[in-house]
């Protein structure tokens, strides 16, 4: 269940980051608001996720609510102190992640509105929320230790290189409803997918030279794949994308990066089940 929580973090931390690296004066205010409310739903899997998780293993990864949760406890008993996420407080990633729903509830309403202004600055707020919500649930920062923060970087990394992915190809998706909309802000979004994942590719390859080669078959199974999928095939599938575009057709754009986000989402949880095991 940790890693259900880490991946919705992370993924949803890649959205909103997406959406704040979206031009407004390129795409219409449609696409943020529809695109918060996907921002919406991971944050309130992962907050509901962190109520499930039990004291002590909230207590390793600072993030869930403690032992009762809502389930048995609720606010009854001993109020918002004592029943909601009392083991550290507002600094949890239950806690960010459920202020993160709310934030782009109100965003989505913003831009149903078209307030751009407003629209933009709660995108920020929710890409902060859910940034901190990442570093948390994956035990950065929680004791202070250098290789704790590292993992936190890593992590948000990881959630770049699948939301931003997928908000490409969402992106793409838009121009069906936009057909006028310039291909510029597609090819934007591929390109920081690119930057994303050539981060992504050095803090691997850092890890490969430093970290131990996991035991077992199936780990090293695990290990190609998370190679062919998230490091060798994500770029490839991204720099055709891109090239798609040169034509321009941006549905056939989109189609291939449809095939891209299973590449990248693939590469991104292999690599987590490969963190947890080692």
């Amino acid at each position: 269940m940790n890693l259900l929580l880490e991946f919705f973090c992370r993924f949803g931390w890649g959205m909103a980051a997406g959406l704040v690296l979206t031009p407004a004066t390129l795409v219409p205010a449609g696409f943020f608001r529809v695109n918060l409310l996907v921002v919406l739903g991971l944050a309130t899997g992962a907050a509901v996720i962190a109520s499930g998780l039990p004291a002590d293993v909230s207590a390793d990864v600072t993030a869930g609510w403690a032992a009762a949760g809502w389930a048995t406890a609720g606010w009854a008993t001993a109020g918002w102190a004592t029943a909601g996420w009392a083991t550290a407080g507002w600094a949890t990633a239950g806690w960010a992640a459920a202020l993160a729903a709310v934030v782009a509830w109100v965003g989505s309403v913003a831009w149903l509105g078209e307030r751009v202004g407003a629209g933009r600055l709660l995108c920020v707020a929710t890409a902060v929320l859910l940034a901190a919500a990442t570093v948390l649930a994956t035990g950065g920062g929680s004791d202070g230790t250098g290789s704790r923060w590292l993992l936190g970087g890593a992590a948000l990394v990881s959630g770049l290189v699948s939301g931003l992915a997928v908000h490409a190809m969402l992106l793409g998706h838009w121009y069906l409803n936009a057909p006028g909309m310039r291909v510029d802000a597609l090819r934007r979004m591929i390109d920081l997918a690119l930057a994303a994942w050539g981060v992504q590719a050095v803090v691997s390859l850092a890890g490969l030279a430093l970290g131990e080669s996991p035991p077992g078959t199936t780990a090293q199974a695990l290990v190609v794949l998370r190679w062919l999928a998230g490091i060798v095939g994500l770029p490839i599938l991204l720099v055709m994308a891109r090239k798609t575009l040169d034509i321009p057709n941006t549905q056939s754009a989109t189609g291939i990066l449809y095939v891209a986000c299973l590449a990248a989402i693939l590469g991104e949880l292999t690599s987590q089940l490969l963190q947890a095991a080692t």
